[in-house]
Order: structure tokens, then C-alpha cells, then sequence
């Protein structure tokens, strides 16, 4: 009989002008699915952290914390405390990060990382408010707005303020399959997977008056992933022309009608893979990809390897 797996090691860095609501994402989070993470919070020095706020907080730990934990998150600081170079003993203090955990920043705290070098070459993001400052100050870093989150494999960074969820559900998603963190998503009332990127979010002009969204009509493509779903189809429904239904789609979910249906029938076809023995091809037709070879070149597409080998992990992990 194998042992009870030991549960992850999460220390969460708590920098001077770090804004209280992310510093309280990931303890949320991850203890929303008991007995797989273990979430302590420290500072640089041990001592106490003002916030953005009005106020301070006393973290339970020093930087000793991080020399134990698998995974180490850097919560985001209000832009007048971003540093211009890192200071000595924040510096020191991930100098302390052992090799092999995982590095994640929650919004402004991408300008920490990249500080520490622990960007160079890599693809990143970080709020869209702060991307041309970001890019100016660290050119060698592949900045990339447009998405909530980056998973570069051991190093994840994250976009603004509730993006810091959506990183979050993501480790436990990659970490444990879709249902633990659905299940930490409910706990938490928010969605498991947010639509689209961060260009959503970025300030345009309004929609004029009686002018319809797609938001209904995506919901329906949700209730029918199945079945065919072309533009022109789709778009009547939502009482649009096909072009206006398009543009629309795109101001309000940030990415093409067609790069966002296949987003959903990818990670439906994930949860049936996980949760059921439905042949390759069955989960297909499921979810609307029409061959079991549209569905394999979509999902090594989108996650980098084949439904077969992705069922055989998850499954694994479910049976342990």
C-alpha cells in the first residue's frame, strides 16, 4: 500500500506595498482542496510588511520558509513600490529559493522576477497597465499582455490582481486534474477557467446603446459544444452579422470566435478524459471535433501532448 502523498510546500513572499487581496489568493486557493498544499506566508526579514493599504500585516515566517517550499509565490506590490533594481535583502531572500521549486508572480510582481534575472529569455506577462514600462525596463524578457497567465514550467507569471486565481486553479489543475480544481473553484464561487485573455479587460470605449454581446451567445456554444457550430450559425444567434458578431467577440472575450470554441471543446475534452473511459474518438464527437485525429492535433496544439498520454497521467494520479 503506497503512503499518503505529502502535501506541497507553498510559501507565499509578502514584499513592502504588496496589495492585501493577492496576498491572500493563494492560501484561499490552495486550502480550498485540503491535504495538498500546505500555504505559510513570509517576509524578507521576518519582520512585519506594510501593505498598499492602511494598514500592516506580521507574516509567520523569514525567508528561511523558502528554502523548504516546492513552490514559491511573489505577491504583487502597488507600482510605487516597484523597485528599479532589487533591494539587498529581497534579493538575498530568493537567493534562498531551492533549485527545483516552482517561481510564480501575481501581477507587478513579474517586475520582481525579471529584476532577479529570473526572466532572462523567457516568454512573461504581467498587468497590461504596466507592459510598455515592463518592456522598456527588461527587453530581454518575451512579454507577452494579451494572456491571464504564463506557465513557463517551472517559472509562472501571472496578469493583474484576479489573475492571481486563475495561476492559482491552474497549478492545482496541472498538478491534479480538472476535477480538484473545479471542485477548489466552487469552494471559491469563482469560474475554474476564465474566456479569453487579458485584452478583455484593457479600457475601450463602450458598446453603443442596444448594442448586443456575445455573452449569451457563448453560453450557448457551451450547452452545445457537439454539435456544428459555424460563424454564420453561430452569429444569427446572437442576432449579429457574421462581422459584427466577430468583432464583438473579440472586444469582449479577447480572442477570435474560432480560437475560443476550440479552447472549450479542448478543455472539455480534458475532464472527459479524466473522468470517464470514453474511447479518443468518442470524446471527439463529444465535444465537437470532428475525427479523433482533429481532436489529437488540437490538444498536442494546446497542451503539448497526446489525449492518450494526458488521460494515462491523470489516471494515474487518481488511481495513487
Amino acid at each position: 500500500m503506497s503512503s499518503p502523498q505529502q502535501p506541497q510546500r507553498v510559501a507565499v513572499l509578502a514584499l513592502e506595498g504588496a496589495y492585501p487581496f493577492e496576498l491572500g489568493i493563494p492560501s484561499r486557493i490552495f486550502e480550498a482542496v485540503p491535504g495538498l498544499y500546505a500555504v505559510a506566508t513570509c517576509s524578507v526579514d521576518g519582520g512585519p510588511v506594510r501593505t498598499a493599504s492602511d494598514f500592516s500585516v506580521t507574516p509567520g515566517h523569514g525567508p528561511e520558509l523558502l528554502e523548504q517550499a516546492d513552490i514559491v509565490i511573489v505577491t504583487s506590490v502597488a507600482a510605487e513600490f516597484i523597485p528599479a533594481t532589487l533591494g539587498e535583502a529581497t534579493r538575498a531572500a530568493l537567493t534562498r529559493v531551492r533549485p527545483g521549486a516552482r517561481m510564480v508572480s501575481i501581477c507587478t510582481a513579474a517586475f520582481i522576477l525579471a529584476a532577479a534575472g529570473l526572466l532572462d529569455g523567457r516568454p512573461a506577462t504581467t498587468h497590461w497597465r504596466l507592459t510598455s514600462a515592463f518592456r522598456e525596463r527588461y527587453p530581454q524578457v518575451r512579454l507577452d499582455p494579451d494572456v491571464l497567465f504564463v506557465d513557463d514550467g517551472d517559472v509562472l507569471t501571472s496578469a493583474g490582481a484576479a489573475s492571481g486565481v486563475d495561476v492559482c486553479l491552474h497549478i492545482v489543475r496541472s498538478d491534479h486534474g480538472a476535477a480538484v480544481a473545479n471542485a477548489a473553484a466552487r469552494q471559491c464561487v469563482v469560474p475554474p477557467f476564465r474566456d479569453g485573455g487579458q485584452a478583455q479587460y484593457i479600457e475601450a470605449p463602450l458598446p453603443a446603446a442596444g448594442e448586443a454581446g456575445t455573452a449569451a451567445a457563448r453560453a450557448w456554444a457551451l450547452e452545445n459544444l457537439g454539435a456544428p457550430l459555424d460563424l454564420a450559425a453561430w452569429s444569427r444567434r446572437a442576432g449579429m452579422s457574421a462581422r459584427t458578431f466577430s468583432r464583438r467577440f473579440v472586444a469582449e472575450a479577447g480572442v477570435s470566435p474560432g480560437k475560443w470554441l476550440v479552447a472549450q471543446r479542448v478543455a472539455r475534452a480534458r475532464s472527459l478524459l479524466e473522468t470517464t473511459d470514453l474511447a479518443v474518438d468518442q470524446v471527439a464527437s463529444r465535444v465537437g471535433f470532428t475525427t479523433g485525429a482533429s481532436l489529437r492535433q488540437h490538444f498536442q496544439s494546446a497542451l503539448g501532448v497526446s489525449p492518450s498520454a494526458y488521460r494515462g497521467t491523470f489516471s494515474a494520479g487518481r488511481a495513487s
